[in-house]
């Protein structure tokens, strides 16, 4: 193995970064331009074939060979020392046959692996835009109406609907196993998606009269975040009980359906107007004045109980494409883990080869 500032490499290789994601390996074919934080692999094809080694490395631990005190680290002296296992070495022919059979069998899974993702990008671009119709209601108007869409509608402002009530500030220090649930904004951004009915962290218990809390029914956004979109990022707090949130949190406290407001805030057209409010310092920082002016559709503004029934019926609609595209109990998501989870398995399998001793 080896590496230079730049090198163009015209033969199948297996490319190992060498700081940072070293976890994050590819397969190349076609010839390429090479970097000094990645290792490129000079195969001898009579030997091994480059895809086989690519599936064998992926079997291996790279975060254990790290060798960095900070950001992670990988030595070409440690990757040399790595063993490859060769099936019937004393017959190449036979050999590359077997290697390039398990090779094969590996394939079949990753390519479907690879066909389902493809589907699911297609799905989302097309929940996407099924979300959008249908909380565009096809109008911008402020005043009552009737759309094309037969409904009755009226835009009002967050501020006109509801009231933000900040939260408190904890830290991961505070963290229990078991006290009092809470929301921390981070989590809305990875882990959360358009609602929750139970919280994934909990504090100590003692800190309970100095947090404030969501209510069952709130939608809970984030203040900060890396990117406009992440800030102001929704999900609405379905739990049976209050939940205590971060500082870096607002609780939107309302009296329609949370999950139809929060999928009001997934809205294309929604984030980009957010963006004007929107401060880009050091951090993205929602200004939560200017939010609080955002507008939102109303449906049947002048009968509670149907407009309930018609955000209700929007929210079943999109629940369905919701599930179907980033679900990982169900849908794509789903199925595309467990292909990933056999993938694994059979690869594992077929290339456990007995190991030589340490010593040898």
């Amino acid at each position: 193995m080896g590496y230079v500032d730049t090198y163009s490499y015209d033969k199948p290789s297996v490319l190992i970064p060498r700081k940072g994601s070293i976890t994050n390996i590819f397969y190349v074919e076609s010839p390429f331009w090479n970097v000094d934080t990645i290792y490129y692999t000079e195969i001898d094809e009579s030997k091994i074939t480059p895809k086989y080694l690519y599936h064998f490395i992926k079997t291996i631990d790279l975060m254990a060979l790290d060798t960095g005190s900070g950001r992670p680290s990988l030595t070409q002296a440690i990757l040399n020392k790595i063993f490859i296992p060769i099936p019937c070495p004393e017959n190449p022919e036979k050999s590359l046959e077997i290697q390039a059979e398990i090779v094969r069998i590996l394939d079949t899974f990753t390519e479907l692996t690879a066909e389902l993702t493809a589907e699911l990008t297609a799905r989302k671009k097309q929940y996407t835009y099924y979300r959008d119709q249908l909380l565009s209601f096809e109008d911008g108007t402020t005043k009552d109406t009737k759309n094309t869409k037969g409904v009755e509608v009226e835009w009002k402002t967050l501020g006109e609907v509801g009231e933000f009530i900040r939260g408190k500030r904890f830290t991961k220090a505070d963290y229990v196993e078991d006290g009092i649930s809470v929301i921390h904004y981070g989590e809305i951004y990875t882990q959360y998606g358009v609602y929750t009915t139970h919280s994934l962290s909990q504090v100590r218990a003692d800190m309970a009269g100095a947090l404030r809390y969501a209510e069952p029914g709130d939608v809970v956004i984030t203040d900060v975040g890396e990117t406009v979109e992440d800030v102001g990022k929704a999900v609405a707090w379905l739990g049976d009980e209050k939940v205590a949130i971060h500082d870096h949190c607002y609780a939107f406290r309302h009296s329609m359906n949370p999950k139809y407001v929060s999928y009001c805030m997934q809205a294309t057209s929604f984030i980009a107007e957010k963006a004007k409010y929107v401060a880009r310092t050091k951090v993205n920082t929602l200004l939560i004045n200017g939010f609080s002016k955002m507008l939102i559709p109303i449906p049947y503004p002048n009968d509670p109980e149907k407009s309930l029934n018609e955000q209700k019926r929007i929210v079943a609609i999109l629940d369905k494409f919701d599930a179907l595209t980033n679900s990982i109990s169900e849908g794509l998501p789903r199925e595309i883990e467990l292909r990933q989870k056999q993938y694994e398995y059979y690869r594992d399998m077929l290339l456990s080869f007995p190991k030589p001793e340490a010593n040898s």
